[in-house]
């Protein structure tokens, strides 16, 4: 311990380059002197804090939370202040964060770490976003949980599988009763069936009498199928359809929690994610910032405040796509025995979904367009049809939600389906048209968002690494600035970086 603080204090001389800022800073950290430490980043001037901070060992620091959070407060500040954005991975101070809230009942937490969440949120202003993303994906997976009760049947209340096993009874008491009918009535006979009596000449031939006797045949075996009773099995197996994404939702959830922290098997799942859930609101309150009266919820709003709340909206689907539904597509993927260990091209099949979804919307948008000025006969380079244009636009933005997209979706399934035809397992996997269907409902809303959303198509490898489009996978080489894969596509907006590229850097 002597020895500990001796060389705590012969650390305290100011230092004169990086590399002994970079030890003095460790020395005070490995001695849990975190103030100390902080007033040494203090005292650093805007060229030596970034060459400093991207040699920090991030991790040391995030586990010393809450007591390093001023040390990591002053780093980010000091950042912000010189102006600089060093490649450093903030978002594990954003669970840190999360996880000391989920698992502590420290009144005096907040107090600790007020100071730092609003820091984060300026140095970094997406990580808001994405702690209120996975907030909403907690309480949903909590939401899924609950909603396995009782199911309504022609009897009452009763469990889902005693529904379904009564309706499936139902059905195969049916069916046996209108085979024995079709056999009663001849009307299944192969022999008495020839192609010639379905010619349309000869139908237009028949009698009354011909007529009636059919209608009487077809009446008899629509009575025996076309009951009230049997028409419950569809709902049904949507509520079970349902219940089944429910509990993957939550288990899902649950994997993802499990890289943050050990979770107990035997703890109820709904206590688990409802513990990181208010963690995750705790951590968005601090974050909060207090707004003007300008900018307060009541009063009026401009068309363009409504658009860039939209346009925030519609960012915000579109990290939710990255976060959370490419993680579960990856997964869909992982179980097919044929891409079990293409690691590579699963990544570039999820990829290039997105840029293909994106592409077939744009085309949507603009068929859509030239259809509507030829059927009203208008020349779109006229004012009118300029007019118009915008007009036809504003339309498709607002029906974003509820527009058809199921010629957009099989285009797409059918785009990737045709490039790996020895790949025929792609065909039937549910998990990966899910995918397909979210990323195409999001990439129409940013297409016909005014103004319109673009991707940077800018794919060339190797290149080096951006930091105000780019931002590194956790599974990158951190010393490398090299870009060796693109796992996500940056999100333009009038030449600005909405969101950035999620990139792989290292070797090639």
């Amino acid at each position: 311990m002597r020895e500990c603080g001796d060389r705590i204090r012969r650390e305290r001389a100011s230092p004169t380059s990086p590399r002994l800022v970079l030890r003095r800073v460790l020395v005070l950290s490995e001695g849990r002197q975190f103030r100390e430490a902080a007033a040494v980043l203090q005292k650093l001037g805007h060229n030596t804090i970034a060459a400093v901070a991207t040699e920090l060992p991030l991790d040391l620091l995030v586990e010393g939370l809450p007591h390093s959070a001023q040390l990591l407060e002053t780093l980010f500040n000091k950042l912000i202040t010189s102006g600089q954005r060093p490649n450093i991975n903030a978002e594990q101070v954003v669970w840190q964060l999360v996880r000391l809230f989920a698992s502590h009942d420290d009144p005096t937490l907040k107090t600790k770490v007020g100071r730092l969440a609003k820091t984060l949120t300026e140095y970094q202003p997406d990580l808001k976003r994405m702690v209120s993303s996975k907030k909403k994906a907690l309480e949903q997976a909590v939401q899924g949980l609950g909603c396995h009760g009782l199911t309504p049947d022609v009897s009452g209340l009763t469990h889902l599988h005693v529904a379904i096993k009564t309706e499936l009874q139902r059905h195969i008491e049916a069916y046996k009763s209108a085979l024995h009918r079709l056999e009663e009535l001849g009307l299944a006979a192969s022999d008495n069936k020839r192609p010639v009596d379905a010619s349309h000449q000869r139908l237009l031939s028949l009698r009354l009498s011909d007529v009636q006797q059919r209608l009487i045949d077809n009446k008899t075996v629509l009575t025996i199928l076309d009951k009230p009773a049997l028409k419950q099995l569809g709902p049904l197996i949507e509520t079970l359809a349902t219940r089944v994404q429910n509990d993957k939702e939550a288990l899902f959830s649950i994997s993802q929690l499990k890289r943050l922290q050990p979770v107990e098997d035997e703890k109820p799942v709904a206590t688990v994610l409802m513990s990181f859930s208010r963690g995750c609101g705790a951590l968005l309150e601090l974050m909060h910032t207090p707004e003007s009266p300008c900018n307060s919820d009541t009063g009026y709003h401009s068309e363009t405040e409504t658009e860039h709340e939209l346009g925030r909206d519609t960012i915000s689907q579109y990290e939710i796509l990255f976060h959370q539904s490419r993680p579960r597509a990856l997964e869909a993927l992982d179980s097919l025995p044929d891409l079990m260990h293409a690691t590579q091209l699963k990544s570039k099949i999820l990829f290039s979904v997105v840029v293909l979804a994106f592409r077939t919307c744009k085309n949507l948008r603009e068929a859509k367009l030239r259809e509507t000025f030829r059927f009203l006969h208008i020349d779109i380079r006229s004012s009118a049809g300029q007019n118009l244009r915008q007009e036809i636009l504003r339309c498709l933005s607002s029906s974003k939600e509820t527009f058809p997209l199921s010629e957009a979706e099989s285009q797409v399934i059918t785009l990737v389906c045709d490039t790996l035809r020895e790949y025929k397992c792609l065909e039937n996997c549910t998990g990966l048209r899910r995918y397909v269907g979210e990323v195409t409902r999001v990439a129409w809303a940013l297409v016909n968002q005014l103004p319109t959303y673009e991707l940077d198509t800018d794919f060339q490898t190797p290149v080096k690494m951006q930091p105000e489009k780019h931002q590194r996978h956790h599974s990158s080489d951190r010393a490398s600035d090299s870009i060796r894969a693109y796992l996500w596509p940056a999100l333009m907006l009038q030449n600005n970086c909405v969101y950035k590229a999620v990139v792989i850097t290292g070797g090639t």
